[in-house]
């Protein structure tokens, strides 16, 4: 304890504003992630496939990030971060207090991921930034854990808040919105840095073409469990708001745990092995997830459900594998940034089709086979996992950029 607060009384003033704005910052999304699939089913009562609709202006967003922050050159990154909370409160308050209609909902919900998706750069960028001594990914490792406990204070707000205080969605989204507010306020506070003028351009490297697959596998997956997970125990097993809080609380803490341990094993075993047993692992997660009910009673069905929507949300974690590969085969380090962007620009044209896809899916044949869709994916990404190769004589520990894949793709 004592050495925690040293470091904390050695932090600079920049750093500390910062850590503090991650941490209001992460609690708005995660009150918004909590309750978001509860009030849309409430509200406008989505089938599955008006459910996937919502993911083509919800992660378009994704896709026009690093056109719409070229745009934003004149703003250096923490006048770019102060706008994408801005950004962000606009969305979630008008979701909260102006959807009257489902078109006005969608027209928020883009404003509101805009904002988050705007954020995600900047917040990379900023960590790097404040390191020293060359820690870069140390930095952007531990602010990633204040998001992590960011997520579980924001959950812990709703699952009480709905049992015992009578929260409403409003008074959710309300809250969110202060909090970014009052992150964007923290921002604008930070010493402004000198502008460079950014490029839109996507640089693509042909001698990068495996880690672009993996990119576009992981998005495919990934979506397919953000999209439709929650959908399923929202709406198949009728689950109410609390539930998913309570889910996001024990993810997050097992998050914070799970983490170091998963980025030693890549140190250990490399990122082949870990890549493998992720998609393996994938596989039995998403034929669990869909057909449960099929092989299960109801009670049992629920807690396998729920056991592998903890188990995904450690499986995401593994995209720091794939950054550590990037950053092992990387030609020039100058190619590791802009490779990982590109990476996440192409992840995002893919998840917003198989969300789509997985919504056509669900209505004609039902929730299950949008799962079996992911065990394909799972299977073509551990085919494409065993072509993994690093060099012998390059050795980066994944703990030195922990964090970093988080950050670029949420």
């Amino acid at each position: 304890m004592s050495t925690l607060r040293t470091r904390l009384a050695q932090a600079s003033t920049e750093l500390k504003t910062f850590a503090a704005a991650s941490l209001v910052m992460g609690m708005s999304a995660s009150l918004i992630d909590s309750t978001l699939n509860n009030f849309l089913n409430e509200n406008f009562d989505l089938t599955g496939f008006a459910r996937s609709f919502l993911e083509f202006p919800r992660e378009m967003p994704g896709f026009l990030t690093m056109f719409v922050a070229a745009a934003l050159w004149f703003l250096c990154s923490r006048r770019q971060g102060a706008f994408s909370m801005l950004l962000a409160a606009v969305g979630v308050l008008g979701i909260g207090l102006l959807s009257k209609s489902y078109a006005v909902m969608v027209v928020f919900l883009f404003i509101l991921s805009m904002g988050q998706h705007l954020s995600m750069p900047v917040a990379s960028s900023l960590g790097m930034e404040l390191a020293r001594d060359g820690k870069t990914g140390q930095r952007l490792g531990q602010l990633n854990a204040i998001r992590n406990f960011a997520t579980i204070l924001g959950s812990a707000v709703v699952f009480l808040g709905f049992r015992y205080l009578n929260f409403t969605f409003t008074v959710t989204f309300i809250l969110a919105a202060a909090g970014y507010i009052i992150a964007a306020a923290l921002m604008f506070s930070m010493k402004p840095t000198p502008v460079q003028k950014s490029t839109s351009k996507i640089t693509l490297r042909k001698e990068y073409r495996l880690y672009y697959l993996l990119s576009v596998l992981y998005g495919s997956r990934k979506q397919l469990f953000l999209t439709f997970a929650p959908w399923v125990i929202v709406t198949i097993f009728h689950q109410p708001t609390q539930t998913l809080a309570t889910l996001m609380t024990i993810g997050g803490v097992i998050g914070i745990l799970f983490q170091p341990t998963l980025g030693w094993a890549v140190d250990r075993f490399g990122e082949r092995t870990i890549l493998m047993l992720e998609a393996g692992m994938l596989i039995l997660v998403c034929l669990a997830y869909g057909f449960a009910r099929q092989i299960l009673p109801e009670n049992w069905a629920f807690i396998l459900t729920c056991v592998c929507y903890l188990m995904d949300q450690m499986l995401m974690s593994v995209n720091m594998a794939r950054s550590t590969y990037m950053k092992k085969i990387a030609l020039k380090p100058e190619d590791v940034q802009p490779a990982l962007a590109s990476g996440v620009t192409i992840d995002h044209i893919f998840s917003i089709s198989i969300a789509m896809l997985g919504g056509v899916i669900w209505n004609a044949f039902g929730y299950q086979y949008v799962f079996l869709m992911g065990a394909g994916i799972a299977v073509l990404n551990f085919f494409a996992a065993r072509l993994v190769r690093v060099p012998d004589n390059v050795v980066i520990p994944a703990v030195e950029i922990a964090g970093l894949p988080q950050q670029l793709d949420e």
